[in-house]
């Protein structure tokens, strides 16, 4: 379990990447293209917070723990990982590359940031304070 967690956010962010070289009606497109742009525009919001959950997930399985150094450093990978990713689809026929993307990147990471910096370090969010104590529990073997 431990090396499936840490492994994820790296293959997450492979997936990133390939999914980036295609052009954006690749895998699906809506027959509305006003629901087809804002629901994929939506996604950014998402994507980059999902990848910086992966890495909390992977940052608990060391011996340490999440700290708030760790916390950061998620939230900051996930982040280069969306400049990175809006660099390489300026060079990709049929994508674009804009702030305002990797904008989106920022606020889904931050969300996500903020309740797990308030179930960790703040006392907040019990629950999921809970399960990311779990989290580290099963992988740590105690």
């Amino acid at each position: 379990m431990k090396w499936i967690l840490r492994l994820l956010p790296l293959l997450y962010m492979a997936i990133i990447w390939i999914q980036s070289s295609y052009s954006s009606d690749q895998f699906v497109q809506i027959s509305n293209s006003w629901w087809d742009n804002h629901i994929k525009e939506s996604l950014h919001l998402i994507e980059f917070a999902i990848l910086y959950l992966l890495l909390v997930l992977a940052f608990l399985t060391r011996r340490g723990g999440l700290t708030r150094g760790w916390n950061v450093l998620g939230a900051v990978l996930a982040a280069l990982w969306g400049i990175i990713d809006e660099i390489h689809q300026s060079f990709v026929p049929y994508r674009s590359a804009t702030l305002f993307d990797f904008i989106k990147d920022i606020i889904g990471i931050s969300v996500c940031f903020y309740f797990v910096r308030g179930a960790m370090f703040a006392g907040k969010f019990t629950s999921l304070r809970k399960a990311l104590l779990r989290v580290k529990e099963i992988c740590l073997g105690r």
